[in-house]
């Protein structure tokens, strides 16, 4: 029995980190890769043009529309959305690669991604991040300068939208403005604790 669980114990475990446009999901992966955490990140794979400051198989791995749905086509992917006329998805090979490594699986998805995989995995375990509000959302977003006043209102109008799809997320945590280690200090606490459950979470492909 103690080998049992302590076998079960090490079983690595699919963490999504989800919530709207300008919540600061990137900030939280990035400080958790600075802090040195040991956790396997995957990149999502994207349809969008890559934007001048963004780094292939670091921001996201970049493919034409047409291979995208070639992927679709030949089920190639854990979860995949079509979001602001894009598409974003997880390729299943590289969440094998993941478990190999034996550390836990931290993916970065819009909610929109994070309810297909809630679908296809009850177990894998969804956090969503937050502002304290509105108006810390709507700075941050205006602080990109790269939202046109549609867009921005675009990015709202789907935040309200994604605030009513909470109750399929396990956790919710703020990411409020200057208290970036105090988030990821909660992501941790979570990950921590399942892995101390009983019943313990396993995603199968």
């Amino acid at each position: 029995m103690y080998k049992k669980m302590l076998e079960l114990r090490k079983q690595p475990l699919v963490i999504v980190i989800s919530g709207p446009s300008g919540v600061g999901k990137d900030s939280v992966i990035e400080r958790m890769k600075e802090r040195g955490l040991p956790f396997h990140f995957l990149v999502t794979t994207t349809s969008r043009a890559r934007r001048p400051d963004e780094v292939e198989g670091k921001d996201y791995y970049f493919v034409t529309r047409e291979e995208f749905e070639g992927m679709i086509a030949r089920d190639e992917l854990f979860e995949y959305a079509h979001v602001y006329k894009d598409y974003k998805g997880i390729p299943k090979e590289r969440i094998r690669e993941a478990f190999a490594s034996g550390q836990d699986v931290i993916m970065r998805l819009d909610v929109q991604g994070a309810e297909t995989v809630r679908t296809r995995s009850p177990h894998a375990i969804l956090i969503f991040l937050s502002t304290r509000d509105e108006q810390e959302l709507i700075e941050r977003l205006q602080s990109r300068r790269t939202e046109t006043a549609e867009s921005l209102k675009i990015r709202v109008e789907t935040a309200h939208h994604e605030f009513k799809k909470l109750d399929l997320f396990d956790y919710y945590v703020v990411n409020a403005e200057g208290k970036l280690d105090e988030a990821v200090d909660s992501i941790l606490a979570i990950i921590q604790a399942e892995h101390h459950r009983i019943d313990v979470r396993k995603v199968d492909l």
